[in-house]
């Protein structure tokens, strides 16, 4: 085995970014180790410094630099069985003329709206929301949205099946053998009990995993006011149900993926389940879901350029004749996502947990 190398020069100034600084591009090396968390998010730095043939001194000091920028940050998304039993929805938003970016800060201090985007087309925000259940989305985007200062229109396009979401997308700057390391057994499919009755403990440790998907079991036990095998072993419970997954995201603008487009399309009900089961193998995917409405299927894609569009639209037509795109709707900017506050770069600025299980605020 190759001895890890040791970093003796660092290339950048450690330290928090301003949001007003010109932002330096990610290097290789800091891909490198973004795509080995989002393969192995909790990994030690021994793992990921032997995956990447790097000293785990060095892993560690690389990652703790992304972090204090914002430019890289673990975190937690929904796990499968949980998807299954809460509600999401895509909500679009109008807004007043000039009101857009005071709607859209306004709605990333909710712990329902998971994430915000402004949009070029069509409508000013595209939205994604979680409650528990049905009755909160609607009690959420019927008698609240509604009523906030600048907001004109709320449409709602309940997810009926969510075929991938964000943290299962994968940047490509590992080998094959690199991958190969990190790259874990499928868990076993179990069974979860209804999302509402999540213990307050439980919403304590996700609020703390939201700001750092990393911390220490010592630390979290520290913070509950449990013991350490209590902490550990409510993680390694809710991820082992699906309740809970681990996910690394970074600043995509500078990691060479600044553009986002959302799909809206049609599918004859009949083909929808394989059409989106093949979109989930396309490596530009982000989310992909059924949904209500007029078109019944989102495709949301990460890519390198607005050029990207039209040739993954045709790769699209030409794979899925069935398939109809209604609309293509390009992100602008965005301001949330899973919790996290971006700037426009889309470093991570702030963290708002999201809280699901809490009665939507009137």
């Amino acid at each position: 085995m190759t001895r890890p190398r040791p970093e003796t020069q660092d290339s950048r100034t450690s330290g928090a970014l301003t949001q007003d600084a010109a932002p330096a591009l990610l290097s290789e090396d800091e891909l490198a180790l973004i795509n080995a968390l989002q393969l192995r998010p909790r990994a030690s730095w021994t793992e990921l410094g032997r995956a990447l043939d790097v000293d785990p001194v060095t892993v560690a000091r690389r990652f703790h630099r992304l972090s204090e920028q914002g430019a890289a940050w673990v975190g937690f998304s929904p796990g499968p069985r949980l998807l299954e039993q809460i509600c999401v929805a895509y909500v679009v938003i109008d807004c007043a003329p000039g009101t857009t970016a005071q709607v859209a800060e306004a709605l990333g201090a909710h712990p329902h709206m998971v994430t915000v985007e402004r949009t070029a087309t069509g409508h000013d925000l595209l939205t994604t929301v979680a409650t528990r259940d049905l009755p909160a989305l609607s009690r959420y985007t019927l008698d609240r949205l509604p009523h906030l200062p600048g907001i004109t229109a709320v449409r709602s396009r309940i997810v009926t099946h969510m075929f991938t979401e964000g943290g299962h997308w994968r940047i490509a700057a590992l080998a094959p053998a690199q991958r190969a390391q990190l790259t874990p057994p499928s868990p076993p499919r179990t069974t979860a009990g209804p999302a509402a009755e999540a213990h307050p403990i439980d919403r304590a440790l996700v609020t703390h995993l939201a700001h750092d998907g990393r911390v220490s079991y010592q630390t979290l036990a520290r913070h509950l006011g449990v013991s350490l095998s209590t902490a550990k072993r409510r993680v390694e419970d809710l991820t082992r149900r699906g309740l809970l997954r681990f996910r690394c995201d970074f600043a995509r603008p500078l990691g060479g993926w600044p553009v986002t487009v959302t799909f809206w399309a049609k599918v004859p009900p009949a083909d929808l389940p394989g059409i989106g089961q093949s979109l989930v193998r396309l490596p530009e995917t982000r989310n992909c879901a059924a949904i209500s409405g007029p078109q019944n299927l989102i495709l949301q894609a990460t890519l390198h350029s607005l050029a990207d569009i039209p040739r993954l639209e045709a790769q699209l037509a030409t794979a899925h004749p069935a398939l109809d795109i209604a609309d293509r709707v390009v992100t602008l900017r965005q301001d949330k996502l899973l919790g996290r506050l971006l700037d426009p770069h889309g470093r991570s600025i702030g963290v708002v947990p999201a809280d699901l299980w809490a009665e939507p605020a009137l």
